[in-house]
Parts: structure tokens; C-alpha cells; sequence
């Protein structure tokens, strides 16, 4: 590694309680007139701190340094940044290549004569096990095991490869199977907000990953992205990544949430609005009041689904609430302390107070004006009102065959075909028409790593059982948790058992049905699909519908909040108005609605108390790796 020559002099040392560190102070480029940064947004801030810190006169250079922190957002100028991330994130499909090369280089040193155990990860790398596990089994107390015992029998020679890394490589890191989701591990236990080195210098977490949803962490106040397999290899030997400076859009956020709606209404709205201004190749960085009202999981959730409104990063500075979520999530006093002491000294750390950064281009959300939403047929970006989705859904079937149609011709809109299933040992009869729910999934880190909206699925589902509900037969319900720590808290709750009563047990750890791991529906059910030539539907907590993503047999496929999931397997169809429809009949024969099932603010703040409980973080991560 290139010795770093500090041509600014901007190294100092930064005491946190009674330790000390090297830090490379931003200021000092204000105070001798390099560069303005006062107004820079937070995310060109870290940048050019990790430019700066790692100038070596080689591939980062003092031009480089002035560059950035002359960044004008009113004239972009059509330079290069040589960024060098602290760490790299892997996911077991796209992660094994890298690692195969990494091994391949230690073949060609031997071959050379030289040390292979020389070949290493120069910078920490963390892989986990996400992809790989399949919705086989379902609605049964052991699915998980089940499907954990064949996910280990179709990869067991990668899995046994990846074992060796672990145990041959410096600097690498891999979580198990059944473990949780790339992303929210990331965000519950791996992210620390700073890192250090050996030569004792402090700095800024900041990553790749190679996978695209990696921009979770900026929930975080962690800078990162999804890139490419080659990028992430060079970057884990020591090289840096070499980008065109980025506009930075700034999305003024006020408000706060309005009683019964949700982080995911919110992120489908903003997903919304940022295609439609168009954001490709872009950061996002949030500001604003409404930043206060929000839980860092709400963040987290919005920054996930970056790459679904075309963002490089949707980015949340570190503030008061980033503290409170690493502390409750059971980081150390230490870290945390360390994390605040950093921020502040480098005027990093945002408050209601602090002015706002500049950028070129604002857009401004009240998030009070939120509504209840889900997003489809087809892609994400396409918000419906829930008021509207029946009126939607019904205008899609004849609508040309696109984005937001089938191309139905009027005969076939009465399709129908029916069938029988067998479930727990009795056979049920089924009908099929357009727009019954056959998949209903509450999958994917982007809405399994928020309590609110976990806890909420739960409490509907409590309800639902109190009212004497049940789903529908034909519907293929799953609940695949993005950590244990989710499985942990729905315990502790009461709310778990209530979920498994109505089909959504858990059945894995993983991404599932979110990547298109749903596993095969039940072949009475696609015999109907095919036979009726039926548009059926899936509800999904994912990011991504595309047709054909989650699963052949489901055509409108739409994404929305857990509880909404739930809701829609007791329906057992979108082709349903829930605020004038009943979602389905109590034991003693009287209609339920949804706002009969639908979670108070009272009831969702007496359970939110315990799910965010450091002992139950550091007991669900002890040892995992």
C-alpha cells in the first residue's frame, strides 16, 4: 500500500473518552481556502474526507482533493473521484466469483514461486448468505428447517468453498445460512458508523456491495452503493473506485406520518416522485425537519429502495436518531460515542439547526400528505392510492398490454376455474377469477428490518384471529424475516403465533420471494391459473415486481406493507374496495373490515417499547460468525 503523504496537513487527533485517534480534519481545507464546505451536502463531505485521508500523490492526488472540495452544485464539472470505500459487502451469488478469483490469485502466486497466503482482502469483507434459500415448504411449524435442509443439500459445494475462505483469507467474513438478509445484517450488526485502521486513524464507515439494494445502509448515515463484481474485487485489494463527481438532489422532507399510514406508503410515494424527476446516476441526500420525526428503520427503508427511483444513494446524515438506533441495537457505548465525537468534529452531524446544504435541484415531499398505497402492477414506481386499487386493477385487464395493462379483450374478463387443495389433512374447494391473491409474501430487508410495519402485520394478524379469519386456501403465504432478531421481537410480542395461525410462519431467512425464490405454488392452483388463462396476483413486501420476477404464475404483482399483506391473503384478492368491502366474516357471521384489524397508534407504541431492545440484538448476533 502507497504510503499517504498529508500534503494538507489536515491530520489531527480527535479524543474520544480516554482514547485517542488520528483524524483528517475537513476544516482545515476551509481555514487555508482549498476549498468551501461549509454548504457541501453530507455525502460529497464524506467523499472528500475519504479522498483526502487516502492521498498518495499516486492514484489520489492533491488535484483530486481540490477538485471535490471545490464542488459547485450549480457547475458540475465533468471530473473523476478516486473513492476508497473502508469495507465490501457480498451476497453468496454474486460474492462466490470474487471469491474465486481471490483464490485463482493465490493459484498463479504459487505457480509464480511466491507466498499465496500473501493474496488477501486489503480492506474488510463481510459475505453473507441470503440468496440462496427457496419458499419450498410453507404453513407448517417446520418449514424453516425443512427448507434450510434443502437449501443445503442444492449448495452444499458452495457453501463448503465458501467455509474454506473464511479460514484461509484475512479480512473475510462470512455469515452463515439462515442467518438473515445481506442488508439488514448490515444495518443491525455489521455498520459500526466509524472504522479504524492500524495506524489508529478514525474515519467514516463507508462501503460497496454487489448487490444493488447495499444503499440501505445510507439510512444510516453510511455512504455506499451496489456495484459490479470486477469493482468490488479491485476495491477489496486496495484500488479505488474512480466515478464522475455526482449532482447530489436534495429531497426536503416535513411532516411526519399521518395515523395508520406507513414507512412503506411513504417510500412508495417518494419512489414516485423521484422518477418522475429522474435520478439515474444521482445521489439522493434527505434534509429537512421531517428527518426528526423519522425512526431510522423508516429511513433505512426509503434508502433500500434506491435503486427502484434510480438513485446511486439515497442519502440520511448521521444525526441524534442514527445514535439512538446503533445504541438500541446494542453497539457499545464506546462505538456510539465515538461515532458522535467523529460527526461533530467534522460538521458532519445534522440537526434541526444546521443549515442546509446546497444543491442544484430541490424537491420537497410533506410527508403528512402521505396515503395509505401499494405499487403494480409491473413496477415500482407505480403508486396506487389503496382507495383506487380496485378501480386500478379493473382498468389494467382491458388497458394494452404494458406497464399498466394486460390487454384482456371483454369476453375474458369472466374467466374463472376452479379446483381443490389440500391443506393440514382436509381438501378444499377453490374458485379462481382476474385478480385473485395466490402469493402473499412478507419478504426482503426492505420492510422486514422495520419493526413498525413488522409489528403491525402482527397485530392485524392477532385481530384477524380474534375475528375468526383465516386466508383464503389457494393463497401461498410466507414470512422470511431479513434477521432473527424479527422472529425474536414477534415472540416476545405475542404477535408470532397469531402470524403462523393464518399460513405466514416463517419459512427462512433470506431474500425468498422478493428475488424470486417463492418457490413452486401448489399445482392445483396453477392448473386453475392455466386452464382459466387467470390474471392471478401476488402481494409482496418487496422492492421489485416485475412481471415474472416473483413468480411465473402471477401477473399483477403488487408491493406494499406487511400488514397489507396479511390483509390481502385474508381477502384473497386485490379486486376488493376494503373501505367499502368487507375483507372477509367473523366466526359469528357479522362483516370485518380492514379498519376493524387495522393497528391503533396506542397499540403500535405499547409493542414498538420492546422490539428495539439492545439485548435482544446482541443475543441474536452472538456468534453468528
Amino acid at each position: 500500500m502507497l504510503e499517504k503523504k498529508n500534503s494538507f496537513k489536515a491530520k489531527d487527533i480527535l479524543k474520544v473518552g480516554n482514547k485517542s485517534y488520528n483524524y483528517y480534519r475537513l476544516n482545515k481545507l476551509q481555514e487555508d481556502g482549498v476549498g468551501n464546505i461549509d454548504r457541501l451536502p453530507y455525502s460529497i463531505k464524506i467523499l472528500l474526507e475519504a479522498v483526502l485521508r487516502n492521498e498518495n500523490g499516486y492514484d489520489i492526488t492533491t488535484d483530486d482533493v481540490k477538485a471535490l472540495a471545490n464542488y459547485n452544485p450549480e457547475d458540475l464539472k465533468a471530473s473523476e473521484i478516486p473513492f476508497k470505500p473502508a469495507r465490501v459487502v457480498l451476497q453468496d451469488f454474486t460474492g462466490v466469483p470474487a471469491v474465486v478469483d481471490l483464490a485463482a490469485l493465490r493459484s498463479a502466486m504459487h505457480r509464480m514461486g511466491g507466498d499465496p497466503s500473501t493474496i488477501n482482502p486489503q480492506i474488510p469483507v463481510d459475505l453473507v448468505i441470503d440468496h440462496s434459500v427457496q419458499v419450498d415448504v410453507y404453513d407448517d411449524p417446520l418449514a424453516m428447517i425443512k427448507n434450510s435442509e434443502i437449501e443445503f443439500e442444492r449448495n452444499r459445494e458452495r457453501y463448503e468453498f465458501l467455509r474454506w475462505g473464511q479460514k484461509a483469507f484475512d479480512n473475510f467474513n462470512v455469515v452463515p445460512p439462515a442467518s438473515g438478509i445481506v442488508h439488514q445484517v448490515n444495518l443491525e450488526y455489521i455498520a459500526k458508523g466509524i472504522q479504524t485502521n492500524k495506524d489508529n486513524d478514525i474515519y467514516p464507515d463507508s462501503l460497496v456491495g454487489t448487490d444493488s439494494h447495499t444503499t440501505m445502509i445510507n439510512g444510516l448515515g453510511v455512504v455506499g452503493w451496489g456495484v459490479g463484481g470486477i469493482e468490488a474485487e479491485a476495491v477489496m485489494l486496495g484500488q479505488p473506485i474512480y466515478m464522475l463527481t455526482p449532482e447530489v438532489v436534495g429531497f426536503k422532507l416535513t411532516g411526519k406520518l399521518s395515523e395508520g399510514v406507513t414507512a412503506t406508503d411513504l417510500t412508495l410515494r417518494v419512489t414516485e416522485m423521484l422518477r418522475e424527476l429522474g435520478v439515474v446516476g444521482k445521489f439522493v441526500e434527505f434534509f429537512g425537519e421531517g428527518l426528526t420525526n423519522m425512526t431510522l428503520p423508516d429511513r433505512a427503508t426509503i434508502a433500500n429502495m434506491a435503486p427502484e427511483y434510480g438513485a446511486t444513494m439515497g442519502y440520511f446524515p448521521v444525526d441524534d436518531e442514527t445514535l439512538s438506533y446503533l445504541s438500541q441495537t446494542g453497539r457499545s457505548d464506546e462505538e456510539v460515542a465515538a461515532v458522535e465525537a467523529y460527526y461533530k468534529a467534522q460538521g458532519i452531524f445534522r440537526t434541526d439547526d444546521s443549515a442546509d446544504p446546497e444543491f442544484a435541484t430541490i424537491i420537497e415531499l410533506d410527508i403528512s400528505t402521505v396515503v395509505s398505497s401499494v405499487a403494480g402492477p409491473k413496477r415500482p414506481q407505480d403508486r396506487i392510492n389503496l382507495t383506487d386499487l380496485k378501480k386500478e386493477f379493473n382498468k389494467s385487464l382491458t388497458a394494452p398490454v404494458g406497464p399498466a395493462g394486460f390487454g384482456l379483450k371483454k369476453s375474458e374478463l369472466a374467466n374463472k376455474a376452479s379446483g381443490q387443495i389440500e391443506k393440514h389433512g382436509k381438501v378444499y374447494d377453490f374458485e379462481l377469477s382476474h385478480g385473485d391473491v395466490v402469493l402473499a409474501a412478507i419478504t426482503s430487508c426492505t420492510n422486514t428490518s422495520n419493526p413498525s410495519v413488522m409489528l403491525a402485520a402482527g397485530i392485524v394478524a392477532k385481530k384477524a384471529v380474534e375475528h375468526g379469519l383465516s386466508q383464503k386456501p389457494y393463497v401461498k403465504t410466507s414470512l422470511a424475516p431479513g434477521s432473527k432478531v424479527v422472529t425474536e421481537y414477534l415472540t416476545e410480542a405475542g404477535l408470532l403465533p397469531y402470524l403462523e395461525k393464518i399460513g405466514f410462519g416463517v419459512v427462512g431467512y433470506g431474500c425468498t420471494t422478493c428475488i424470486g425464490n417463492s418457490g413452486p405454488l401448489p399445482e392445483p392452483v396453477v392448473k386453475a391459473i392455466n386452464e382459466g388463462e387467470i390474471i392471478a396476483a401476488s402481494a409482496s413486501s418487496g422492492n421489485r415486481n416485475f412481471e415474472g420476477r416473483l413468480n411465473p404464475h402471477t401477473k399483477a404483482n403488487y408491493l406494499m406493507a406487511p400488514p397489507l399483506v396479511v390483509a390481502y391473503a385474508l381477502a384473497g384478492t386485490v379486486d376488493i374496495d376494503f373501505k367499502n368491502e368487507p375483507i372477509g366474516q367473523s366466526s359469528d357471521g357479522n362483516d370485518v373490515y380492514l379498519k376493524d384489524i387495522w393497528p391503533t397508534s396506542q397499540e403500535m407504541s405499547e409493542h414498538l417499547k420492546g422490539a428495539l431492545k439492545p439485548e435482544i440484538f446482541k443475543k441474536m448476533y452472538d456468534g453468528i460468525e
